[in-house]
């Protein structure tokens, strides 16, 4: 049951690891905060919408009709003037998010935003709050010809192990996640080094922290560094997120 007093917030993501990353840096920061957390949009319900001040949402998956979906938004905000909504935007959403979604009650950030962004946007509230953050407005690095011509097309479930390494559990910890034996997390790991031409351990964790490794692996973004993520005991955590994929 939602409390009748104090304060209310939503998030929303289809992400696991994306809504518990968000959901913690919520918890650490603004512990006066009663949570509710929805998948989708359709999730989202009348008595959330009547108590939320604020509703951080994921917008940054890809959607079959990301229009529609952001039409669906647009809507809510002119019904529910008093929330603060915060949209985590990708790249590619972000002129319709622009188009639709910029209201004096809004704030977009990118969906790369260091964790201080998401709170700098929380704490000043919707008066106060930038419109669209520097991160998103930011122009893109393109790779250098040089990184082009290294990259390597690593499996979805070698790019899954390395960046849970990256993150810091080890073999035994990402069998269990992943509900696989130690002997198959051993060999994507081995299977990986090898197409990326890494000799030791030392090599990959070098990788992995390089420029490169840290944006094929999206490690990029601060919400894959939060401290919660690490510990094997959130066994419901999928490591595949936008700021995960």
């Amino acid at each position: 049951m939602l409390p009748l007093n104090g304060k209310h917030g939503v998030v929303i993501s289809k992400v696991p690891v994306m809504q518990s990353g968000l959901g913690g840096v919520m918890t650490h920061n603004f512990p006066e905060y009663e949570l509710t957390y929805c998948r989708s949009l359709q999730e989202l319900t009348l008595l959330q919408l009547r108590r939320a001040s604020v509703i951080v949402a994921d917008i940054s998956g890809d959607y079959r009709n990301p229009r529609g979906t952001l039409e669906h938004y647009y809507t809510l905000l002119n019904q529910y003037r008093d929330i603060h909504w915060i949209f985590l935007v990708s790249r590619p959403l972000y002129p319709l998010a622009v188009e639709l979604l910029m209201r004096p009650e809004s704030t977009l950030l990118s969906d790369m935003e260091p964790i201080e962004g998401v709170v700098n946007a929380i704490r000043a509230g919707s008066e106060r709050a930038e419109r669209i953050s520097q991160t998103l407005l930011m122009p893109e690095n393109s790779a250098s010809e040089e990184e082009q011509e290294c990259f390597v097309a690593l499996t979805h479930s070698e790019r899954k192990v390395l960046r849970l390494l990256g993150k810091g559990w080890g073999i035994n910890q990402i069998a269990t996640l992943l509900k696989k034996s130690n002997k198959t997390i051993s060999a994507q790991k081995n299977s990986a080094m090898r197409r990326l031409s890494l000799r030791s351990n030392a090599d990959m964790y070098a990788w992995i922290s390089s420029t490169q490794g840290m944006r094929e692996l999206n490690l990029m973004s601060a919400y894959g560094e939060f401290e919660e993520w690490k510990k094997p005991q959130q066994q419901d955590i999928s490591p595949s997120l936008k700021i995960a994929q």
